[in-house]
């Protein structure tokens, strides 16, 4: 009896010593899509596990600011996170193709650029230990002003809220001045006067409240950027063979479910801008024109950059 007794609680200790505690930031809030998606992902990956991998949600910047997530994965400060893809543009071109203006403009579009991007990224990421699981794209981007544009020249001299490096210089060559603000501040940098217009999804839109400061919004569709969710390769490797097919199974099911969630945010946060007073109109043929013509511009000048994985994946999706 002594004997079972003492297995018993050897079996129970060995069982506590392998659960894992991980930590997972993003720096997006609550309410958001994106977040609702990678917490269930950690809910999937806890019940597959039966709690041997418990991994708990650091929303809105809370554990890390945007700009520290990728590095805070790559040293172990934390195994995994989630942050905006084109954000590592500075690093190689492939990272920044989904948001080159008017290259993917369609979910269609989007899933094939990522079939593109995602071997190039997979190998990228790995000369630094890092791996992705996963990756979800955001609805087409809008354009939130106080009055309706009808042409590119209507944003000369706006103060113009941008995210990454391709926003600010799709600002700059509409004339307007960029301005680096993150989504958790947009709502007091309109407030203050430290943006006037922005390019951003339904979802941020919504999410900002942004009737509260603008009173137009149209959907130019100008592209259709991605979130991605990366882990540490070393971490990964270090877990046992069922708890890593657990994670990539969960993982399959997020980016899966994170793509259906994306078209179906599309169309109720449109409506959702529209019902609270903002004005939804259709953009003009001459905006449109306009707005490519800067696109077409911004792809000239990735190209004249661009590392050979860059062009690859723009030549395995343009073929």
């Amino acid at each position: 009896m002594k004997q079972f007794i003492f297995g018993a609680a050897a079996l129970v200790c060995a069982t506590a010593a392998a659960a894992q505690s991980w930590d997972m930031p993003t720096p997006y809030g609550d309410s958001t899509f994106h977040t609702q998606n990678i917490a269930q992902f950690a809910d999937d990956v806890r019940t597959a596990t039966d709690g041997g991998l418990d991994i708990t949600l650091h929303s809105a910047g809370s554990l890390f600011p945007h700009a520290e997530i990728k590095g805070a994965i790559r040293n172990r400060s934390v195994p995994l996170g989630e942050f905006f893809l084109s954000r590592l543009s500075n690093e190689d071109l492939a990272f920044g193709l989904d948001s080159q203006p008017f290259v993917a403009t369609s979910y269609e579009d989007a899933a094939r650029l990522w079939a593109a991007q995602e071997p190039v990224i997979t190998e990228l990421l790995a000369e630094e230990g890092l791996m992705p699981l996963f990756s979800v794209p955001w609805p087409a981007q809008g354009l939130y002003t106080n009055g309706e544009i009808a042409t590119v020249d209507d944003l000369a001299g706006l103060r113009f809220r941008a995210y990454n490096a391709a926003l600010e210089e799709f600002a700059t060559l509409a004339g307007a001045s960029p301005v680096q603000i993150e989504a958790s501040n947009i709502p007091q940098a309109f407030a203050t006067g430290q943006v006037e217009a922005m390019i951003t999804s339904p979802s941020t839109g919504v999410n900002s409240t942004a009737w509260d400061f603008v009173t137009h919004y149209t959907p130019i569709n100008a592209w259709v950027p991605k979130n991605i969710v990366v882990i540490n390769k070393r971490m990964f490797d270090g877990l046992d063979a069922d708890t890593q097919a657990a994670v990539l199974a969960a993982a399959d099911a997020a980016e899966l479910r994170g793509w259906e969630m994306s078209a179906a945010e599309a169309e109720s946060m449109t409506a959702a801008l529209e019902e609270n007073g903002i004005i939804v109109y259709q953009p003009s043929a001459t905006l449109i024109e306009g707005l490519q013509s800067i696109g077409e511009t911004m792809l000239g000048t990735w190209d004249t950059a661009a590392s050979n994985s860059a062009r690859a994946v723009l030549n395995t999706y343009n073929n």
